[in-house]
């Protein structure tokens, strides 16, 4: 029977810091009018919430480069020459492939959010073709390492706000986190999130609790011209508030492969869903689980928490609660 320690992610890696990162600061709070509104986080964190309902955090996304989307202006992101030069330092690669930028924007959350790591993407199989979950179980079983993309990402703070820390695991889910809380402004680091958890810390304001909206919120310049930001929901002004109170980040990731020829050519060494399950069942077989992973049963909540015991994510030590739950 194959030892339970073969289960999980590969270690993860020390991040790089980078410093008064974005020259004209001005330029991404133009960016952020001109791409406004954003709306609620939702995705794998609050599936099937009730549009109806207020149930989400403050706790807003918009993509600014995604697929053949690229907003005006999100280059100076998307083609940061630090970045790039970061991610080979990282991971040793040498063809750095930027994919995405996207952006975060925090506000009264009393809790946090999520200790996580981010979601993977494997040679033939990613969110467009396949479950998260079952993503996320090729990734904590630890049997498709040989297929992972790998990425990288590079969180950047626009500003300081009370609380917003962002709590990190640079040795492991197992070992004490590090807390990234003071000076966050114009820095950025470069990492692994894929492979280290990480977690945003409470944010301020505080004294009202984790306020929460439906999925029909917006995050945007408040619409009597007066300068502010504003939450609304269903017409109510929720939070209002200059931007620079609000706790703002933009995200931006690559693919790094050793080199082009290899890029090259893993290209069509993909993985099908039979390839998957045939391989998740040639473990389970040798581990002497009763379960098999049944490509009928994809929609069936009980095969994905039958898999969830055998390939567990693990739960960092010392995390913050999640206003997730």
């Amino acid at each position: 029977m194959r030892d339970d320690a073969a289960v999980g992610i590969r270690p993860p890696a020390p991040p790089i810091f980078l410093h008064d990162v974005i020259d004209d600061l001005g330029a991404v709070e133009r960016l952020f009018v001109e791409q406004a509104p954003n709306t609620p986080l939702g995705g794998w964190y609050s599936p099937g919430s009730d549009p109806g309902a207020p149930t989400r955090p403050l706790w807003f996304q918009n993509d600014w480069v995604h697929d053949t989307f690229h907003a005006p202006g999100s280059g100076m992101f998307f083609h940061h020459p630090a970045y790039v030069e970061a991610a080979k330092r990282f991971s040793g690669a040498e063809e750095v492939v930027p994919t995405s930028v996207y952006v975060n924007v925090m506000a009264a959350i009393a809790e946090g959010g999520p200790a996580h790591t981010d979601n993977p993407r494997f040679l033939g199989r990613d969110r467009t073709n396949t479950p998260m979950w079952v993503l996320r179980t090729m990734l904590w079983s630890g049997l498709f390492h040989d297929h992972e993309i790998r990425q990288v990402t590079a969180i950047w703070w626009m500003n300081d706000v009370e609380g917003g820390a962002l709590r990190y695991w640079p040795d492991g889910p197992d070992r004490a986190p590090v807390d990234h809380d003071t000076a966050m402004a114009n820095t950025a680091l470069v990492g692994d999130n894929h492979t280290m958890f990480h977690q945003v810390g409470p944010v301020g304001p505080f004294g009202s609790g984790t306020l929460r909206v439906t999925p029909r919120a917006e995050f945007a310049p408040s619409a009597d011209g007066a300068g502010d930001w504003a939450v609304t929901d269903r017409g109510a002004e929720v939070l209002r508030a200059p931007l620079a109170e609000f706790r703002i980040s933009v995200l931006w990731k690559a693919d790094v492969w050793a080199s082009a020829e290899e890029q090259a050519a893993r290209a069509d060494d993909t993985l099908s869903m039979a390839d998957v399950a045939r391989t998740v069942d040639a473990d389970l077989v040798e581990r002497g689980a009763a379960v098999r992973f049944d490509l009928d049963r994809l929609d069936d909540p009980a095969l994905k928490a039958a898999l969830a015991e055998v390939y567990p994510e693990a739960v960092p030590v010392g995390a913050f609660p999640s206003a997730f739950g």
